[in-house]
């Protein structure tokens, strides 16, 4: 590879981390295939990350191909080096031109820019999204690149972000900013704090003022990242604190969130949230262990669960289905839905419970709870115990805590 050719590529690749990118042609032709004419390439962003998608000009026809940057530069790189007699790659900051005679030494020529903006990126009609790609906090927690694209391998995550906050705009919509005092929301085992950055991004910009945000984390090398950005965007507000959800206190919440917290660790954040008087709950289960053990369904499912995947999704349900009934006991409106697209994650369950202004006919919910539990055999439940409702032994009266 030529002195002039490994420059170009390397622009390619700066170009596109920096997000300047806008297009790059292939010209003079010169390889076996006689019916190429030219190839061009652009950066889009697919459902399965960013890529360059390129178009192979042909006499009649013209083929596409979507590839990631490694696989992109490989193929760019074989192309000049036996195909083609010329490349151009034009970005919002330099063009660069590279001509590859067959005889005599390749040329790297630089002109001034044409283009002041980087070519759109979307491959389809483009997604209002409630989050911008650009925000800086995304970078600097390693979602985008410094132009602000979603990095490769992010883009999933992206979308979860904003799924999320799509969410929370849709359960707050019956919730009024109270200017007495600051709207709290607590993201309980909040990880990187993507999400909980997101919520007060999204949150500030849409008038709950004052507002705080808490991140708790137990990992004190993520809880010292997430408060190192969140002091260079200046976000006055948020907040993150090494903690368990079981070692956390809230003595007032207004929205409690627990995403993936593992097991009966979900049953300790919704207590934790009822008990804090949350006006909005939002829990992503995941790992259910607990009830496993205890099923013993009616006869009719007894030979389906003994095959032991069929065990794990019943528990999984069971589980779930008691937390929204006992969130219906406690005074909540409880749903159930599907989070993001199972090509992200398989534990995609979403539970969401606003409180309602009347706690209803505790009694006869009491009744529904104590039914499910004993259909599949179920005496006990982290969730219950923490909300002193006794599930076993009960004809349907409703424990009162």
């Amino acid at each position: 590879m030529s002195a002039a050719l490994d420059e170009w590529l390397t622009r390619l690749r700066q170009a596109w981390e920096h997000g300047t990118l806008v297009k790059l042609t292939l010209g003079a032709h010169r390889g076996a295939d006689s019916s190429l004419r030219n190839v061009f390439a652009r950066p889009v962003d697919l459902r399965a990350g960013a890529r360059l998608a390129f178009v192979f000009r042909h006499a009649t026809k013209d083929i596409t191909k979507n590839l990631p940057l490694a696989e992109a530069i490989e193929l760019v790189a074989r192309a000049l080096s036996h195909d083609f007699g010329s490349a151009h790659l034009f970005t919002t900051e330099a063009e660069w031109e590279l001509q590859l005679p067959g005889s005599g030494e390749p040329r790297l020529v630089k002109r001034p820019a044409r283009h002041g903006a980087p070519a759109t990126t979307a491959h389809d009609r483009a997604k209002a999204r409630l989050i911008d790609p650009a925000a800086p906090w995304l970078r600097g927690l390693g979602v985008t690149n410094p132009g602000g694209r979603v990095r490769e391998g992010m883009a999933a995550k992206f979308r979860q972000i904003d799924k999320f906050v799509e969410i929370l705009q849709h359960s707050l919509a019956n919730l009024s900013p109270r200017p007495d005092r600051a709207l709290t929301l607590v993201d309980m085992g909040c990880g990187k704090g993507y999400l909980t950055f997101a919520a007060f991004d999204w949150l500030r910009r849409a008038g709950w003022q004052p507002l705080e945000v808490r991140g708790v984390e137990a990992r004190g090398d993520l809880v010292e990242l997430c408060n190192r950005v969140a002091t260079s965007e200046d976000f006055g507000g948020l907040r993150f604190e090494p903690g368990t959800i079981a070692s956390t206190g809230l003595e007032r919440v207004d929205v409690l969130v627990a995403l993936h917290a593992c097991d009966t660790a979900t049953d300790d954040a919704i207590a934790k949230g009822i008990q804090a008087g949350a006006s909005l709950i939002l829990v992503a289960p995941c790992c259910h262990k607990e009830l496993r053990p205890q099923l013993r369904p009616p006869p009719p499912l007894s030979g389906a669960l003994k095959h032991g995947i069929l065990r794990e999704r019943q528990a999984e349900f069971v589980t779930d289905a008691l937390r929204a009934a006992l969130l219906e006991w406690a005074g909540y409106e409880a749903k159930v839905f599907e989070f993001i697209a199972t090509e992200h994650t398989a534990k995609n369950l979403m539970i969401a419970a606003a409180k309602r202004g009347e706690p209803g006919d505790r009694e006869a919910l009491a009744v529904k709870v104590c039914a499910l539990a004993g259909f599949y055999g179920i005496r006990s439940q982290r969730l219950a115990q923490q909300l002193g409702f006794e599930l076993a032994g009960r004809s349907g009266a409703a424990s009162e805590g």
